[in-house]
Order: C-alpha cells, then structure tokens, then sequence
C-alpha cells in the first residue's frame, strides 16, 4: 500500500509540474504574439495566424502546406498538405495560387475558419499571388504577409511585406514577435518538406527509372531535367524520350513500356 501512495503521490506531481509548463509555454507564446501584434501594428483581434509554404525537388512531386497557429499554440489537427499537379514544373506562383485557392474558396463559402492573418512564405511576388486570390474569393480584407528570407537566408534576417506598404518590416534577432514568426513559418517549411518527400518516395517506390535496367542516376537526371520530373517522362512518347542525350530508340520505348 505504501508503495501505491508514492507511484500516485508522483504522478500527481508529475501532472502538476507538467500543468505548469504548458501554462508556461502558453504564457510565452502570448507574449510572443502580442510583441508581434505591436511590431507589424496588427489588430488586438489577431489570434489565428495560417502560413503557406512550397516544396519540391527539381519540379518533381510538388506539395503545398498550411499551418496553424491558434489559441496561443500550434493547432496540428488543423493542418493541411496539398499535392499540386497540372502546373508547369518549379512553377512556386502557381503552386502558391492553387493551394491558396483551394484552401480560401473553402472557408469563403462557409467551411473551416476564417484566419485573422495569412503568412506566405515568399517575398512580393508570392504575397502578390496571395492578394489576387483573396480578391478572387471574396476575402480580401484577410491581412496578408509575406515572409522573405534575408541575404543569405540566415535567420533573423527575415523582411515583412505587406500589400499596402511600400517598404518590407525586419525585427531584431531577440525580438519575440520574430521569434514566434519564425516557429511558423519553419513549421510550415517543415510540413511542407515531409510531405514532399513522402509523394517523391512513393513516386519513385511504384515507378522508379532506376528500376529499369540501363537507366543509371545520369540518365535518370537527364530525363528528369528535361521532362520536369516524373509525371512529366511518363507523358513523353517515345521519340521524345529519345531525343534525351543517352537514350537510345530502344531504350526509350523500354522506359515507355515500363512507366504504361
């Protein structure tokens, strides 16, 4: 019995100490978001904060993200991945506008919730993007920012820019409001960046060129440089695939044999 009084005696701490540092955490994202707030001259409304961003290899397997930030903390339920096709290959404008269009026309007609601020991860033409598309949607009244790394793409570095202002905001490296920007934006980059990597995997897992026999990581590059990544090999004909330097006739219509 003695012993069954410690292990709920420490547990009860355990709870407590654990109680207490999410007050903590919570307690210092507040300060984080209010710091931000007073910095970009935000509106004392302003608690839920989504933020975009894009990754790709090369064009290849292209996933958008959006992450939320609400209630004083990072709401993981809430986000979102986006897997873009139909766009030219590295096209990062027209990976922005479709995520942001899907994901706007939603809450436009009255499904999810209505953010109180929108990061885009990019400098003025992906906030420009994203000002087309609020308009286009019916929200254009959401604040939007875009997040530009700075020279060299060191932290602390980073410039705000917003639609209405002509020249970016940059914050001190110690000042809480960046600090809190840049979770968020690293978290979207984060998401992004893992999403990414699971559509590549699988894509290459079910119909990888390397599988074909005569296909090496040179070759490979060549065609997926040229075609601008996978989808892209798979839609060429054979006498397009030839046409690649390194693969010949009979090589291209191996690869079209194995990718249909």
């Amino acid at each position: 019995i003695g012993d069954k009084r410690v292990w709920m005696k420490m547990a009860e701490t355990n709870a407590e100490l654990a109680l207490q540092q999410r007050e903590a955490q919570h307690a210092n994202q507040q300060v984080r978001l209010n710091a931000l707030r007073e910095a970009l001259d935000l509106p004392e409304t302003t608690e839920r904060i989504e933020c975009f961003d894009i990754s790709h290899t090369m064009g290849e397997a292209t996933v958008a993200s959006c992450v939320v930030f609400d209630k004083g903390n990072m709401q993981n339920t809430e986000y979102r991945r986006y897997n873009i096709t139909g766009i030219t290959p590295g096209d990062d404008y027209a990976a922005m506008r479709d995520a942001l269009t899907r994901r706007y026309k939603k809450v436009a007609s009255g499904e999810g919730k209505r953010p109180d601020l929108v990061f885009i991860d990019g400098g003025k033409g992906q906030l420009g993007v994203a000002v087309e598309v609020m308009q286009e949607v019916g929200l254009a009244d959401i604040l939007l920012v875009g997040i530009a790394k700075g020279e060299e793409r060191k932290p602390g570095l980073e410039q705000m820019f917003f639609p209405d202002r002509d020249v970016p905001v940059g914050l001190k490296k110690d000042h809480p409001g960046l600090h809190l920007l840049q979770q968020i934006r690293d978290e979207a980059h984060r998401f992004a960046i893992t999403g990414h990597r699971a559509k590549r995997g699988k894509a290459r897992m079910h119909s990888s060129l390397e599988d074909i026999a005569g296909i090496g990581a040179k070759r490979r590059k060549s065609l997926l440089v040229r075609f601008g990544g996978l989808d892209g090999v798979k839609n060429a004909s054979v006498d397009e695939l030839a046409k690649v330097e390194g693969i010949s006739q009979m090589l291209a219509e191996k690869i079209y044999q194995e990718l249909h």
